[in-house]
């Protein structure tokens, strides 16, 4: 058996769906069959690591010109050649929200982390007019669509109008041996070169995307916060820039707590662990996601959550959070104040989002996506 697995929208392993590719790949069970990765010539070397347990991955770069619309046309021109002459009896697409092939000689599957692309303001950006276009009749020629959660299942099916029958529900999971609840002391600094950060502070991690990740409702709920306590804390987004990442920059310098809003930027997978830890709270306003792992990795990591009533996070959160309005900073402030001060309800919170995060396993949603991928192969 021979799967092919496309990483050209997984940035290298950095982005959300590059990750879950990284934590897919570590946990494929070794058996005969043989996996081969295509994508970007720049990231050859990002997967060699974790695919070593699978006695390596051969990696096979195409499509020697960079960009979003050159991705979409070489998935539309160069792919079905690209999968008959290597021959794959399947191939998989762990970003098939961004990229999924219009046609392919061999079976598919796709795991759909969101149908951000449809959203709100996005509809006017150009690059993702081609993806609004095209993606809906690309993910409907998929054999198997795998969605991160229910939410992004119904819209699957209303948005794309992709059958049922078609798609299963395979959510994130939290890397344990990562996210742990740790020790530390209420005033201590935690070093992260090139960074340091005292506590206490509140973490927001999510690339800076306005106005879809809402960093600035949570801005001014943090101002509330300070004004309404006094506390101490500080305020830390760790993320890319993306889409008006300008503006919530602008929007922290004009803060008069400017002085202690951090922007880190993407943050090394290898140190978030200890900085998801380290937080007083982790704060999620997005007001779209498909599914939200920083949410549960709080909550294994033993952090109270406050997080936005919106899209997919009420279901990833489940009862072991507590929910605000994203529109109103006001109500986003009311949260933050109860986690700071109410004591009985933070350990309320911690109890409950660490019982909550043993619902998410990686080990699980590995083998699931496994046994997709070779029942759909053997078709």
């Amino acid at each position: 058996m021979k799967i092919g697995i496309d990483t050209f929208a997984c940035e290298g392993g950095s982005s959300g769906a590059g990750s879950y590719l990284r934590e897919i790949l570590r946990r494929l069970p070794a058996t005969e069959t043989r996996y081969t990765l295509f994508g970007w010539e720049d990231d050859k070397f990002a997967y060699s690591d974790v695919s070593e347990k699978l006695g390596g991955c051969e990696y096979v770069a195409r499509c020697k010109f960079k960009g979003n619309t050159a991705r979409q046309v070489w998935h539309f021109l160069k792919y079905p050649d690209f999968a008959r002459i290597l021959d794959f009896n399947a191939c998989f697409f762990p970003a098939a929200h961004c990229e999924a092939p219009g046609f392919s000689p061999c079976a598919t599957i796709g795991t759909v982390h969101d149908m951000a692309a449809y959203w709100g303001t996005r509809k006017t950006r150009e690059h993702l007019g081609l993806i609004r276009m095209a993606l809906p009749n690309a993910l409907r020629r998929l054999d198997r669509v795998i969605a991160v959660s229910e939410w992004v299942k119904n819209e699957l099916i209303e948005i794309a109008k992709v059958k049922a029958f078609r798609i299963e529900v395979a959510p994130n999971g939290v890397d344990f041996e990562s996210f742990y609840p740790r020790e530390y002391q209420p005033d201590e600094t935690l070093l992260f070169q090139p960074f340091s950060f005292r506590r206490p502070y509140i973490l927001y991690t999510s690339r800076l995307d306005h106005p879809v990740k809402n960093h600035l409702n949570l801005i001014k709920a943090y101002s509330i916060f300070r004004e309404r306590t006094h506390f101490p804390h500080r305020l830390v987004l760790a993320g890319a820039n993306a889409h008006g990442a300008d503006k919530v920059r602008e929007a922290a310098s004009a803060s008069k707590h400017r002085a202690d809003i951090f922007f880190p930027g993407p943050f090394p997978a290898k140190s978030l662990p200890v900085l998801t830890a380290g937080a007083d709270m982790v704060v999620y306003p997005s007001k779209y996601e498909g599914f939200g792992r920083g949410v549960i990795e709080a909550m294994a990591s033993g952090v109270p959550v406050a997080c936005a009533r919106a899209a997919s996070l009420p279901e990833t959160a489940g009862g072991a959070a507590l929910f605000f309005d994203p529109e109103r900073p006001e109500d986003m402030a009311d949260r933050m104040v109860t986690l700071a001060e109410d004591e009985k309800a933070r350990e309320h919170l911690v109890k409950a989002g660490l019982k909550r995060a043993k619902n998410f396993s990686w080990d699980v949603t590995a083998q699931k996506t496994f046994n997709i991928i070779m029942e759909t192969a053997g078709k």
